[in-house]
């Protein structure tokens, strides 16, 4: 799930399941060992394309797997196909009651436009005593002075150019994607422009703190900063909630 985002269309889906899935195997190795034996439903926003989710299942973890994108929920579907699949955005999902945990792998809660504080609540409602949010997010300087920062990737039949751009007034980051796919003995090309809104990740810990969670605030989800700026929030539901 790309929060407002109405990109994440077939060529961006498959380029980014066959070349940028580092972080979410990353992640879903930290947060198969924090959660344990399981417990009840895990939801994972912006499942993408079912890397996370498939090592939950694999794990025995009961799945709800979300996205905006039908591209990416179709390539996650094949990747698991014992989960459960939701095309919704995080802010209009109906979050099962007392989940094991709430997880969005991959900067996803930075493309939601509007303030998080109510997904804050939600989440932290949904939780069960114990229960465990997990996301990472990008916070501002992601791109040392702002860019425009460029680079380039490819694999056997796809290739993409980026462009990136920080605004520091309105701590936002643009992503502009130009994408070349081969298909039916034919290279296809393709656009997508991406925004995130940036977050600190001090002000992150203390609106989730001021809900009842306890927060851990890491570099990364193995403790290797995967890009500058970028940041892992670890919270959890006590136990025993106070009264």
């Amino acid at each position: 799930m790309r929060e407002d985002v109405t990109g994440y269309g077939d060529d961006l889906a498959h380029i980014h399941a066959r070349g940028f899935t580092s972080l979410a195997e990353e992640a879903a190795e930290v947060i198969v060992r924090l959660l344990g034996a399981p417990r009840g439903t895990v939801v994972d926003l912006g499942c993408g394309s079912g890397v996370t989710t498939r090592a939950l299942l694999e794990a025995g973890h009961e799945v709800l797997a979300v996205d905006t994108s039908a591209a990416m929920l179709e390539l996650a579907a094949r990747a698991a196909p014992g989960a459960r699949f939701v095309r919704s955005s995080a802010l209009e999902l109906e979050l099962p009651a007392n989940c094991a945990a709430v997880l969005a792998v991959g900067e996803v809660l930075n493309y939601v436009e509007e303030d998080l504080g109510p997904l804050y609540e939600r989440v932290a409602r949904a939780l069960a005593p114990g229960g465990l949010f997990v996301f990472d997010l990008a916070g501002p300087g992601r791109i040392p002075g702002g860019g425009p920062a460029r680079h380039w990737t490819e694999g056997d039949d796809w290739a993409v150019l980026v462009e990136t751009e920080e605004d520091p007034v309105t701590a936002a980051l643009t992503r502009r994607m130009t994408t070349f796919r081969e298909t039916g003995g034919a290279w296809r090309r393709g656009n997508e422009t991406h925004r995130q809104r940036l977050h600190r990740p001090a002000d992150v810990a203390s609106r989730l703190r001021e809900l009842g969670l306890r927060v851990r605030i890491r570099r990364g989800y193995a403790g290797t900063p995967f890009a500058p700026r970028h940041f892992v929030v670890i919270a959890n539901r006590p136990a025993r909630d106070r009264v």
